[in-house]
């Protein structure tokens, strides 16, 4: 692993955890919307995060004063010593650490993510592999068999068309896609939420992660555990490093799967969504053809799969439908769902879909019209109740342990205003509390085995 350079280190004190061992971590550390609003303060003031190690940081340190707390910033910067250790385990690990002022950082994520790019990638393998795009392939933890041959099958085919595999590294669906990939001598890049260290040095990956043919990567600490929220923002990371993307299997209105795929497909709109459309039929991917994913082609060979990198994001997108006002306190009336119309794929069948593969005989599913999830007749509110009861076990998830309102905001990556809405929600519903010591929101003991 290269020196770190001045910029990443300041930034790693100011927001990593840097786990080292079992010892007490900072409870100080700047979220991403803190470092945020320091990052572009700091460049407001024609300054950079090195700076803040430089002899003069004093004086910059007080002119920061009005976005963060100085004696707050300034214990984040005197833990070097610990900075030091974590960086000696990550080179024993061939763990390499690069922020967005270095020149290595992925250009797609940054012209993708913008300003919610992570200040820190961790990864092992190599880093050009970021850059050459290619096909996501995600889906639910728990599958059948057949589905686990299905993802090896299409990471196969991915291989052949010498196109790069993106996914999460999670069981299932994710790892399978990926085994296939590796197995058929293909460039795989996993991006993963958790335990980046342990990952990389098991036995399986090793051999691949030396090869050349996988690279991992991760905004989060090599040895932080799982969380919700970081598995939720993760998904951010596998859009927009992909040209495409295959939803193979997942839950209806809950879980990481949906909630990635539906924020592609309602939001952010980086790469064209596609839904399995052999096999065994699924509601969670009904639901989401109602929100504009297209029908898998079934491509059978590299060239055949070449087509579905040629169809454009916007083409998956169903005609937008006037924007409708959440039910919001006094500090978040700009919070809006947007809300879209069911599409009727009886009448417009996808014009990319082939014969479906002969090991995978079911006819793709053209002739169904997927329930309506979202496109109902019901008044604001009903829309609105929607919509929490999605988020509101992804909230219960996250209040396992205290936390404050923009620390969920930030998971959920929505405002805080429409963060507080739902905390005050779950308040007065008993099913979770606001504490004072340690500060923020916390699940009640009764509610965490329902």
């Amino acid at each position: 692993m290269s020196p770190l350079s001045l910029n990443t280190q300041a930034i790693l004190l100011l927001t990593a955890p840097l786990i080292v061992g079992r010892g007490v971590q900072s409870q100080d550390l700047l979220s991403p919307s803190e470092y945020k609003r320091l990052a572009s303060h700091l460049h407001q003031l024609q300054r950079q995060p090195s700076d803040l190690l430089g002899a003069e940081s004093g004086e910059l340190l007080r002119l920061c004063q009005p976005v963060v707390d100085e004696s707050r910033v300034q214990r984040l910067l005197g833990r070097g010593f610990l900075l030091s250790q974590a960086v000696e385990r990550w080179q024993s690990r061939a763990i390499w650490v690069i922020s967005r002022a270095d020149a290595e950082y992925p250009r797609r994520l940054k012209a993708r993510l913008r300003a919610d790019t992570p200040a820190v990638l961790y990864g092992c393998g190599d880093i050009s592999l970021l850059e050459t795009g290619g096909l996501a392939v995600v889906g639910s933890r728990k599958v059948a068999d057949e589905l686990v041959d299905y993802s090896m099958s299409i990471g196969g085919l991915v291989a052949s068309a010498d196109r790069t595999l993106i996914s999460g590294g999670a069981k299932g669906v994710d790892l399978a896609a990926m085994r296939g990939a590796l197995k058929s001598g293909g460039k795989v890049v996993g991006v993963l939420a958790e335990n980046l260290e342990r990952t990389a040095m098991s036995r399986e990956e090793r051999n691949s992660l030396l090869d050349g043919n996988l690279v991992l990567v991760s905004a989060y600490d090599p040895n932080a555990g799982f969380n919700v929220g970081h598995a939720m923002q993760r998904n951010k990371l596998i859009y927009a490093l992909a040209d495409a993307a295959l939803v193979v299997n997942t839950d209806l209105n809950k879980g990481g799967t949906w909630a990635g795929a539906v924020e592609q497909l309602d939001k952010l709109n980086y790469v064209p969504v596609f839904i399995r459309s052999t096999g065994e039929p699924s509601a969670g991917l009904d639901g989401l053809a109602e929100r504009g994913a297209l029908l898998w082609p079934n491509p059978h060979d590299a060239q055949s799969l070449e087509q579905v990198f040629a169809v454009k994001a916007h083409d998956s997108q169903p005609p937008q439908q006037p924007a409708l006002l959440l039910p919001c306190s006094e500090d978040v009336h700009s919070s809006r769902l947007e809300v879209t119309k069911a599409q009727d794929f009886t009448d417009k069948p996808s014009p990319h879909v082939n014969e479906p593969s002969e090991k995978y005989s079911v006819e793709p599913r053209l002739d169904a019209t997927p329930a309506a999830v979202r496109g109902h007749s019901a008044e604001d509110r009903g829309a609105a109740d929607l919509l929490f009861a999605t988020v509101r076990e992804l909230i219960k998830n996250l209040l396992r342990s205290p936390t404050k309102d923009a620390e969920v905001a930030v998971a959920l990556d929505v405002s805080t205003g429409q963060a507080k809405v739902w905390l005050q929600r779950l308040v007065e519903e008993g099913v979770i509390e606001k504490q004072k010591k340690p500060m923020g929101y916390v699940v009640k003991e009764s509610e965490l085995f329902k």
